[in-house]
Order: structure tokens, then C-alpha cells, then sequence
């Protein structure tokens, strides 16, 4: 465990927290980040409602060449069902993304600002644009929200927090993932995986 106590319950928090930007409460699920040297609460972390897992907080997940052990567990609406994203770092400590949709499986790492690419959040479905000397599609385009958090990430996050999206690929089958909110944006970068392909290590 951590040296920092929940502002809230009391109870010690994960020991993540010395490397990470925020954790969930394991005892009473507030959501903190640290600023300094102190610990924050930053809301609730709302309702992870139990389902069908590949993988959990805790264990190492291989995807292609990549393995990434899971810290960190988001679940995010988008109005017809939701979808969750697990963040973790991967064999040399990388921040990196891993979504899980109805059994498709998308691994990503950011991108720095000054390699982003040119598209706004409206860019209609079928556009195109070139960017990394391919050309990319736009294949989806709506908007979530985030609707619970657990675990550990390395950036902060806040239930309730809506943003829009935008998803192109390319035609070597990379996907690039554009998220977008009032004051900012990011982007990803990364590849799909068939569920069949996942390596994975469970931990107690």
C-alpha cells in the first residue's frame, strides 16, 4: 500500500498512486488524484455493474508484440450500450489504452499534439483524409460519456464527463481515435485484435 489515506474513508489507497495521476478508492469508491503532495477527491466513481470479462485489473494482457499489465478500468455510454476502455503500461512503461466492444478488441498508445491529425469531430462518416502517409476513413462518429471508473489511470478522469469521438482507419487497418471535450482534445493511435488472439496472464 500507498503512504496516502483516502480524504474521505481514511483508508489506504493503492500503492499506484506514486506513479499514477488517479486511483479509485477500493474502500469507499471516490475517486482521487494527487496534486503535490496531497490527495484529492474528485467525485464518485460511479457503478461498475458486474459482466462477461476477457481480462481484469491486475492481470498482463499480450496483443501482438505489446504486453500490458491492467491498471485501470472505464466504462463509457454512448446511448445505444456502453463500452469499456483499460488503461495500463505496457513492458516499457507506456501508457496505453485497451477498448473492448462486443468482442472487438483495439489496443492504443497516445499521440503526441504535433502528430495529430486534421480532423474536427464533425467530419462526416466515409471522409477521408491523409495523415502518416496513408489515407484514413472515418468510420464512426458520436458522442459518451463516462459513466464508472475503477482501478488506476494516468491521466484524470471524472464520471459524468461527456466528450465526442471520431474514429478513422487506414488502409493498412490501423485505427486512429479522436476524443474531444470543451477546452481540449487527444488522439490514439493503435490496432485491432481478434479475442482469440489475446494472451492473457491472471493474477490473484
Amino acid at each position: 500500500m500507498s503512504d496516502f489515506n483516502c480524504p474521505n474513508c481514511g483508508d489506504a489507497v493503492p500503492a499506484q498512486i506514486s506513479y499514477v495521476t488517479m486511483v479509485t478508492c477500493p474502500s469507499c469508491s471516490t475517486t482521487l488524484y494527487l496534486d503535490g503532495a496531497g490527495l484529492h477527491a474528485a467525485g464518485q466513481s460511479g457503478e461498475m455493474h458486474d459482466g462477461p470479462k476477457l481480462f481484469d485489473l491486475g492481470d498482463t494482457v499480450g496483443l501482438g508484440d505489446a504486453t500490458v499489465q491492467i491498471l485501470g478500468h472505464a466504462r463509457f455510454s454512448y446511448g445505444r450500450g456502453w463500452w469499456d476502455e483499460f488503461w495500463g503500461l505496457d513492458e516499457s512503461q507506456r501508457s496505453v489504452w485497451v477498448s473492448v466492444d462486443e468482442g472487438d478488441i483495439v489496443l492504443q498508445y497516445p499521440v503526441k499534439a504535433e502528430f495529430w491529425p486534421p480532423v474536427a469531430p464533425a467530419a462526416p462518416l466515409g471522409s477521408t483524409f491523409q495523415h502518416r502517409d496513408e489515407t484514413w476513413r472515418v468510420i464512426e462518429r458520436d458522442k459518451a460519456e463516462c459513466i464508472a471508473l475503477k482501478g488506476s489511470f494516468g491521466e484524470q478522469l471524472a464520471v459524468g464527463e461527456r466528450y465526442s469521438f471520431v474514429n478513422a482507419q487506414s488502409d493498412s487497418g490501423a485505427l486512429m481515435s479522436g476524443e474531444f471535450w470543451e477546452g481540449g482534445r487527444s488522439w490514439f493511435l493503435g490496432f485491432w485484435f481478434d479475442p482469440f488472439d489475446v494472451r492473457i496472464e491472471v493474477h490473484p
